[in-house]
């Protein structure tokens, strides 16, 4: 089993590199605890989807670390990563989104494999979850999963987030993510305005993804698909515009192309969205060492 790592991205409300900020009194990153726990669960080989300028500070720090106890390999997302030079607009900088890194990696992805960002602590639960899934599924098979957190479990003290609500059939696959943007923490859950300007009261159980998905191949056809479609689209914002995973996958469920069975986790997640988060970050993580959740050094 492999764990795609999303790696790209520009990180701009956080202000720098967060994927490689460390965190621990031992230099390690937030994705260095993904990778562990990966291990622990059964993944054999961990690729990362990154710049290609970034590659030699990712060897060089993440990769050197981990190399002897998984398979290492990298892959890289640009503007012009199987996207024809004549689609792309002279003034474009930002990536094309998360359907376009995981097309990134199309020619290296053939077995079962997870995906997840860089810069989010998923907890050691969601890993051992998806191996679980991911382990008995065929090579070929349409039939994915996610693994979904409770929003009191995802919340920050620090601004307003963006989280994906998930609407479950009743024998728990999904049926729709509908995007919640500037979702703002409160006392048993959260708050957002709908389009009708109504404020609106999100539980704390209310699941939600936190872009953790187990895959087969068999999902590079329609995430192709969906993102030739969104090239092609003359009402898309062509400077800032983004083809998101989330939005891919609900496209393939409604037409009948695939099932994603919704994994419910108790683990809690927590990321640095803003650079605010990042001492609340070290703590939660130096709390989880000192229970013993993880060694004092996740590498030596």
């Amino acid at each position: 089993m492999t764990l795609f790592i999303l790696a790209a991205g520009m990180g701009s409300r956080y202000g720098g590199l967060k994927q490689i900020d460390p965190f621990t009194e031992n230099g390690e990153f937030i994705i260095d605890f993904s990778i562990y726990d990966a291990i622990r669960a059964g993944f054999d080989r961990v690729v990362f989807v990154i710049k290609e300028e970034n590659y030699e500070v990712f060897k060089k720090t993440v990769g050197s670390r981990i190399e002897g106890k998984i398979k290492v390999e990298y892959v890289f997302q640009g503007l012009d990563s199987g996207v024809c030079p004549d689609r792309i607009p002279a003034e474009r900088v930002k990536p094309w989104g998360t359907t376009h890194a995981l097309l990134c990696g199309k020619d290296v992805l053939d077995d079962p494999f997870a995906v997840i960002n860089a810069d989010d602590f998923y907890g050691r639960d969601a890993f051992v979850k998806a191996a679980e899934y991911l382990k008995n599924i065929d090579v070929n098979s349409s039939h994915f999963c996610m693994v979904g957190y409770r929003l009191g479990n995802t919340l920050t003290d620090n601004g307003s987030v963006a989280r994906g609500e998930c609407h479950a059939t009743a024998d728990g696959y999904l049926d729709k993510i509908v995007e919640r943007t500037k979702l703002f923490k409160e006392e048993g859950g959260a708050y957002f305005t709908d389009e009708n300007g109504e404020t609106v009261h999100l539980p704390d159980d209310t699941v939600v993804s936190m872009n953790f998905w187990g895959f087969t191949p068999k999902v590079f056809e329609g995430l192709s698909e969906d993102f030739d479609a969104f090239l092609d689209d003359p009402d898309r914002e062509p400077l800032k515009s983004e083809c998101l995973l989330p939005n891919t996958i609900g496209k393939m469920i409604k037409a009948g192309d695939c099932d994603v069975e919704v994994l419910t986790t108790t683990a809690k997640w927590f990321g640095v969205t803003y650079a605010n988060d990042k001492p609340d970050v070290i703590a939660k993580l130096k709390a989880l060492i000192e229970a013993g959740e993880y060694p004092n050094g996740l590498w030596k």
